[in-house]
């Protein structure tokens, strides 16, 4: 270990033992997230830790009138961290800042027609990450990860796949893989998945994961992230290759943990 590597431990030891926590919130945020379920104690004890590591590194705030509470901010922090719980919390450097609205905001876009003339207008949205820039979020859309788990609805999960993805550049569903893993093969899972589920999107089939992700390879990520850890079964049934790739990522198997 570099003496960079051990200073950085260090300063983390220091803010897990000095920040607190209390033992009600924690338990009351955890309860309200099914798709915890079946977590270890040794798990849930590393995912608090990486929660008070992630408050404590970012700068939350609230915008359109949001009073950003602490009940609110644990939540965020809480679903951010499950995807980091076996990768740890250096995989959301190089950023700080995250956004909550009440609910949806407006969002300025740009289209560019066959013709080259750009068409610019707004969109409302739930969440929105940006590239070495904030997360932004619908609180109101965050706060229904608990009531709509069994969809595999999760805009906090989402946003932040794409940080991941982000890691190496512009969000396509490629992140930097481990060094275990075989390029190759991440591709052919989700480039097959990904071809699947666009034609049974297009072919107006009812699917349980949301049919955006077939909006792109870098949404088609996102949102299997989401469904990954709140419907895992589902992902493992229509896709197991790709739930395999997405298990060596993540180094974790919810479809395990949360099995009846």
């Amino acid at each position: 270990m570099g003496l960079l590597d051990f200073l950085a431990r260090k300063r983390r030891r220091r803010v897990i033992e000095k920040t607190p926590l209390s033992d009600r919130h924690w338990r009351e945020a955890c309860d309200a997230l099914p798709f915890l379920d079946g977590l270890l104690p040794a798990e849930l004890a590393r995912l608090r830790e990486l929660v008070v590591l992630f408050l404590d590194a970012k700068e939350m705030a609230g915008a359109g009138g949001l009073a950003l509470t602490d009940e609110i901010r644990l939540s965020i922090a809480l679903q951010a961290c499950l995807p980091i719980l076996n990768l740890g919390i250096e995989y959301y450097d190089g950023w700080v800042g995250i956004i909550v609205y009440p609910g949806e905001f407006v969002a300025p876009r740009e289209l560019h027609d066959e013709d080259g003339v750009v068409h610019e207008y707004d969109e409302a949205i739930t969440g929105e990450a940006w590239s070495q820039g904030p997360v932004i979020l619908s609180w109101e859309d965050a706060a229904q990860s608990a009531e709509r788990s069994d969809e595999g609805y999760n805009v906090v999960i989402h946003e932040f796949a794409h940080k991941l993805d982000m890691l190496n550049g512009e969000p396509d569903g490629m992140p930097p893989l481990h060094a275990d893993m075989d390029r190759n093969a991440w591709h052919d899972a989700l480039a097959a998945a990904y071809r699947d589920f666009c034609r049974r999107a297009d072919s107006g089939e009812d699917t349980t994961i949301d049919p955006y992700a077939a909006e792109a390879p870098g949404e088609f990520f996102a949102v299997m992230s989401e469904a990954f850890f709140e419907i895992p079964d589902v992902v493992l049934a229509e896709y197991p290759e790709l739930y395999a790739q997405l298990r060596q990522f993540y180094r974790q198997d919810p479809a395990a943990r949360l099995a009846p």
